[in-house]
This record gives C-alpha cells, sequence and structure tokens, in this order.
C-alpha cells in the first residue's frame, strides 16, 4: 500500500505540500493541488485517517442534529438528503456524526456538537423562521451550512431552491388553465420553504386579481393523512377547488385518495401540481394519471451542501457560499382545464 512519503517522492515534492494539498489548505496552488489529487487516484493513495486528523487538527467528520420526535429518519426527504451528503463526504473519507435530539433541548445539542471536538462544520436542516441555530453557531465560531433559507441578514453559508418562484409558477399554469377555485395544502408553517411557497401561491393569485381563500388553505406535516383531511375539507365548501397546489408527493398521494372517495377524476374534475423531490421509490410518472410536479433533486442538494462545507473548511468565506436553485415545472395528466372550459 502507497504511503504518503512514495507519494511525495513520486511527485518530486515534499510530503508536507502534499499534505496540505490532499487536505486542502489554501496555501497550496490550485495547479499543485489538482496534480497531487490526480496522481493520488492513479496510484490508488489511500491516507490514514489517524496520521491526517493529527496532521490538520481536525476531526475528519460533519455534523447534523436530528429531532427524534419528528421522526426524520424514516422521512424519505432526510433520507435522500442525507444520501447525497454521504456521496460526496465519501470522497473525502469524511464521516457523518449524527446527533438526536428530543426537540426540547435542540440548542443544547448544537453547543455540545459545536463546542468538542468530534465533527469540523455543521450542516442545519428544515430552517425555520427566526431560527435560534444560526446566531448561536456563529457565536460559537462553528463553520456551517443551512440546507434552505432564514430571515437573517448574517453571512453565512446556504442553499435553498426557489420555493417562491417554483409555487408560484405551478400555480400561474392553473391559472391559465381557467381554474379560479385554487387550495394550497402547504408543510409546516413554521418552516421557512412553506412561507416562501405560500408567498408564490398568493402573489400568483394577486397578479389576477384573486384573493386567497384561506378556507382553501392548509398545513401540516407531509403525510398521506394530513393531505387526505385536507383536501377532504376542501371538497366540503360550498365552492370546492377544481385545483390544488401540493407541498409534497406525500401530502398528493392523500389527497388523489381523497378525490377517489368523492368520486372524482384527477386530472377531469380537479387538477393537481405536486411537489416532487426525486424519489427513486416514489414516482410521478408511474401514478395513473401521471402526476405534474414542481421538481427539485434533494439528493444533489444534499451532495452540495456536503461540497459547501468542505469549502468552508478549505478557507472559503461563507458569503460566497449562498445558492438558490431553480425548481422546474413538469406537467402530465393531473392537471387540465377547469371543467366547463
Amino acid at each position: 500500500m502507497i504511503k504518503l512519503k512514495d507519494l511525495a517522492r513520486q511527485l518530486g515534492l515534499s510530503p508536507t505540500t502534499v499534505s496540505r494539498a490532499l487536505n486542502g489548505y489554501p496555501e497550496v496552488n490550485e495547479k499543485t493541488r489538482q496534480r497531487v489529487l490526480e496522481t493520488a487516484r492513479r496510484l490508488d493513495y489511500r491516507p490514514n485517517a489517524s496520521a491526517r486528523r493529527l496532521a490538520t487538527g481536525r476531526a475528519g467528520a460533519i455534523g447534523a442534529v436530528f429531532p427524534s420526535n419528528r421522526n426524520l429518519l424514516v422521512d424519505p426527504h432526510f433520507v435522500e438528503f442525507l444520501a447525497g451528503i454521504g456521496e460526496r463526504l465519501i470522497e473525502d473519507e469524511i464521516d457523518i456524526v449524527l446527533s438526536p435530539t428530543s426537540g426540547d433541548d435542540e440548542l443544547a445539542s448544537y453547543r455540545r456538537m459545536a463546542g468538542g471536538t468530534r465533527v469540523d462544520a455543521i450542516i442545519l436542516s428544515s430552517p425555520v423562521v427566526g431560527d435560534l441555530r444560526v446566531p448561536l453557531l456563529m457565536e460559537l465560531g462553528c463553520p456551517f451550512v443551512v440546507h434552505g433559507r432564514t430571515q437573517s441578514d448574517a453571512q453565512h453559508a446556504w442553499l435553498d431552491i426557489d420555493n417562491e418562484g417554483g409555487f408560484r409558477h405551478a400555480t400561474k399554469h392553473l391559472l391559465d388553465l381557467g381554474h379560479q377555485r385554487i387550495a394550497l395544502i402547504n408543510g409546516d408553517s413554521r418552516f421557512s420553504y412553506a412561507v416562501y411557497r405560500e408567498r408564490g401561491y398568493r402573489s400568483a393569485l394577486e397578479a389576477r386579481a384573486i384573493q386567497a381563500d384561506p378556507r382553501l388553505m392548509a398545513s401540516g406535516t407531509m403525510t398521506d393523512e394530513v393531505g387526505y383531511r385536507a383536501t377532504e375539507r376542501f371538497l366540503a365548501e360550498a365552492q370546492p377547488p377544481t385545483a390544488i397546489v401540493v407541498g409534497s408527493m406525500m401530502l398528493a398521494l392523500g389527497a388523489f385518495r381523497a378525490l377517489r372517495s368523492a368520486g372524482l377524476v384527477l386530472g377531469q374534475d380537479v387538477s393537481i401540481i405536486a411537489h416532487d423531490d426525486v424519489f427513486p421509490f416514489l414516482n410521478p410518472d408511474r401514478m395513473v394519471p401521471p402526476m405534474s410536479t414542481t421538481r427539485s433533486p434533494i439528493r444533489a442538494a444534499g451532495t452540495r451542501v456536503a461540497e459547501m462545507a468542505i469549502d468552508l473548511l478549505t478557507g472559503r468565506s461563507p458569503g460566497t457560499l449562498q445558492e438558490l436553485w431553480p425548481v422546474d415545472l413538469i406537467i402530465r395528466g393531473s392537471t387540465g382545464p377547469a371543467p366547463g372550459r
């Protein structure tokens, strides 16, 4: 098995320079870094993890806290996101440290993680409005990346999708099909993404001089049952909706079930557009009829967030690591003209 000194001899560089290039130190120029990385790959060099930790002073791990009361480990969004993180971290032999919390002591969990020596950076998921974790980690001086956005003006690294634009586009498409009574089934209103989605929905209606009807709006956890109950309530209105914008495929399955229970045909009597995070086991193309969706690849987001965390550790400024990804609208058979049009 090739050792660091053998790799350095092959490159004609000092072991210190090679070690710094492999570990992303900013003082090594990019041309040298790429030459070291390419040679390491060609010779199948595997750095000794213990030696690397001693040399860099790093833990070789990225941390994440998950509230156990939210059952995130069975949430398909969170599982796909973790898979994306893992795909990137494995390239640099970096581990993921998951720290559970009951939810009541979440900030204490972040303090323990940031104040210890187990992780080099932290990834925050599902930011809420006025999220207290951001100022806490900035105060503690711990590198972190937020998957999503907060309303904080502080310069920190984040990656988000254009939830507002995506839901504005989806609602506008339904309006263009002649729908006037358009309902919204959103995620939990505590979370920033739900705020942006409602904002996009409302702005599309307002652009057509349509007032959003609170009786046609619902929010809650992303479950089949929430989607079913919300749609059941909408259909009981004196003027039920002819279209629904839904925050996830799980919610959409419940909405679809409620329509079938009422004897209604999806795409004819009622149209639906659902947000779809591209799950391998929940394919909108396979539904009958296929589900129209706003699309954003959550696994790819996990990969990019992990890459941004690594960039922070190599000296990138947090303010230069802020990305807003576009959301695609995919039209399929679950949307059609408003009835009677």
